[in-house]
């Protein structure tokens, strides 16, 4: 049976359509008391709309009302006070399971935000945290998370919970019409790509997505052509990525495999595993079983071939045997299979060469986590294997991927940051704070030679600390939190802005000690807006900076907007490097510590990840473009002049830009005539 015909009891009429008549009208009542109600009183009205709520979306049709009314409940403040009331930071992997809820206030509220970002998808409402685009994208991840859902048959554990699994299938087809279910496998399928190109340390919704395309496959199957074949693409690379693995045997039997094989083929295996692992950034369990496995195989050793390493990984594996195999042992398991890869991609970038390192990585191997700091860490992973390997396991991915440590749904910005630029400018330092947190749960620092101390100072924006992060972020992103906050307040009273003080202390001696800021702290208004302009042309700009390369990267805050180039807020990034890509053109490589670096800015100013000379993890505009939503940088307080010689028109481009998207109302006011 068709998607569509599955859900054509919506349109049913008779008695349906009279119950369902008479549910919106005290539905559209409801509503106007919650909107005629007081913010502190919402609380109170939103219950009365969730019960209407309740019995609408289990009316045929009823789900079609709910989209209708949804931009309106949403401005009244259904939300209001719930994890809801932000759409932009909701988490698709969430949804399947809330709509399921044994909470019938909690099936409502997901149904209704889900008809909010239906009606943004389809234009029929805008919001100002959610664009059109982005809200297609989200309902898209939503029904690829869920592909079992609507292509499967319900098992026994689905048929068991009756009219809540009916309800979340009723959903899932109503957002499958208007979205294109047809079309979900080939979008899926691209965005994966596009995810993977930029090699996130966080990868456990992507192999989700992955699972759900293999059960579609299974049940349904697509038609030959390169969604298909990027499907299996990806499939493979979890589920059989080697000869020996191709029929996704399971672990015992793939054990009892290589335990026949010759040397031919077992090179084969590691050989194909490094193929897979270095082609989607992803590490199958199989993968890291042989890993293991190769350990104790005499003949001669597996693991570089395994690891797919070049001449550096190769130099390092040479040097450092005992401890890359230390590592294997006590990181790579079927929970961690992913530190794999970072400990690949730690040996390519050649730090085991940098002296303070290998000391400081079996310092890791030996650390053993105590008090809050394990409980932090065994919160948020699988209890499969210990705290210390799972910090373990993130220690390599972070070391091996940088620029893949993502902020999650939080507002830790500046900590991600922190965390991805030690990584790569300093990664023996980074080590150094994971073993003050594990050993004693806290964090020192010095501003301006001010010893703080984490563990003294109260919580930050980030509470208690996220969970929806890589191991070393969980373990260290609270207490940078209260760092980052306690440097704020010890810049009170100082004219200008904080960051000017905060970020070289914070981040490092690498980041130049001079600050520019596009606007005045206490107005929020432009403030000598094109001198700034032309200090960032000066700055890195090569064809006005004497050609001078960026020795280390930059911190940097951006005006971030949305593809209506509304203003959205304020975000730290690093500035990586300048150079030209290779249609010619000058662009800004930087890193961007929110998950996804693909964003549409608005006005053609859609951030690139691939196709321009990017490297995994960065992101690339055009110069101009890319300054046109920069508000603050960093530069030597040495230079004096600045700027003088660079073109008006490449200022103008710039300026307008921003004049047109996030500085629309900071120009400052004309001064009074005659004065």
């Amino acid at each position: 049976m068709s998607t569509r015909n599955a859900f054509a009891r919506e349109g049913q009429t008779g008695d349906s359509d009279a119950a369902l008549a008479r549910l919106s009208g005290t539905l559209d009542m409801a509503i106007e008391r919650l909107e005629r109600a007081r913010p502190f009183a919402k609380a109170r009205y939103q219950g009365p709309v969730l019960d209407v709520l309740g019995r609408i979306i289990a009316q045929p049709g009823g789900l079609g009302v709910v989209r209708q009314r949804a931009p309106r409940m949403d401005a009244a403040g259904l939300f209001a006070g719930s994890d809801w009331d932000r759409p932009e930071v909701l988490l698709p992997q969430l949804v399947g399971a809330t709509l399921m809820s044994e909470d019938p206030a909690f099936q409502a509220l997901e149904t209704a935000s889900l008809a909010r970002f239906l009606a943004v998808a389809d234009g029929e409402a805008r919001h100002d945290n959610l664009h059109q685009e982005g809200a297609r994208h989200f309902l898209t991840q939503v029904l690829a998370l869920n592909l079992k859902d609507l292509f499967g048959v319900p098992d026994e554990a689905a048929r068991a919970l009756g009219s809540r699994y009916e309800l979340k299938r009723r959903v899932l087809g109503h957002i499958a019409d208007h979205v294109g279910l047809n079309d979900v496998l080939s979008v899926l399928v691209s965005e994966i790509w596009r995810l993977l190109e930029q090699r996130s340390i966080q990868v456990g919704v992507v192999k989700d997505m992955i699972a759900q395309i293999a059960i579609a496959l299974n049940e349904k199957g697509t038609a030959p052509g390169s969604t298909r074949l990027g499907a299996e693409r990806l499939v493979s690379a979890l589920f059989g990525p080697t000869t020996a693995s191709r029929d996704d045997p399971g672990l015992e039997v793939y054990l009892d495999r290589l335990s026949v094989a010759d040397e031919s083929g077992l090179s084969r295996e590691a050989m194909g595993f490094a193929r897979a692992m270095h082609d989607t950034g992803l590490v199958s369990d199989y993968h890291a079983v042989f890993l293991t496995w190769a350990l104790d195989y005499g003949e001669r050793p597996l693991i570089p071939e395994a690891l797919g390493l070049g001449s550096t990984g190769l130099d390092c594996w040479r040097h450092y045997r005992g401890l890359i195999e230390k590592l294997v042992r006590s990181a790579v398991s079927p929970a961690t299979p992913q530190a794999a890869y970072g400990l690949a991609m730690l040996l390519e970038r050649g730090i085991l060469h940098h002296a303070p390192m290998v000391p400081a990585l079996e310092r890791q191997l030996s650390l053993s986590l105590q008090g809050a700091a394990r409980d932090r860490i065994a919160l948020g992973f699988v209890p499969a294997v210990p705290p210390e390997t799972q910090l373990l396991a993130g220690v390599l991915q972070v070391l091996g991927q940088p620029l893949g440590v993502g902020q999650g749904a939080n507002p830790t910005c500046q900590s991600a940051r922190a965390i991805a630029m030690w990584a790569l400018n300093d990664p023996d330092y980074l080590l150094h704070l994971i073993t003050q947190m594990a050993e004693y749960d806290t964090l020192q620092m010095q501003f301006e030679g001010t010893p703080i101390n984490s563990a003294d100072l109260p919580l930050g924006l980030a509470g208690p600390g996220p969970i929806d992060a890589d191991p070393v972020s969980v373990l260290l992103v609270a207490h940078l939190d209260r760092i980052y906050a306690e440097m704020g307040r010890l810049c009170a009273g100082r004219t200008g802005d904080p960051h000017t003080w905060i970020n070289p202390q914070f981040h490092g001696w690498w980041v130049s000690r001079d600050c520019a800021v596009a606007v005045d702290v206490a107005t929020g208004k432009l403030a000598g807006y094109e001198d700034f302009l032309r200090r960032f042309f000066a700055a890195y700009h090569p064809d006005y900076n004497g050609g001078r390369p960026l020795g280390h990267p930059q911190p940097a805050g951006i005006a971030v907007t949305d593809a209506q180039q509304t203003f959205v807020g304020w975000h730290a990034i690093a500035i990586l490097r300048v150079s030209e890509d290779q249609a010619g053109r000058m662009r800004v490589y930087f890193y961007n510590p929110n998950n996804d670096s693909g964003q549409d800015w608005g006005n053609d100013v859609v951030v690139s990840t691939s196709g321009h000379g990017e490297r995994y993890g960065e992101g690339s505009l055009e110069f101009e473009a890319f300054l046109s939503r920069v508000y603050l940088f960093h530069d030597e307080p040495l230079r004096s002049r600045y700027g003088q010689e660079i073109p008006a028109d490449l200022i103008r481009t710039a300026r307008d830009q921003a004049l047109a998207s996030w500085a629309a109302d900071r120009q400052p006011e004309p001064a009074p005539e005659g004065t």
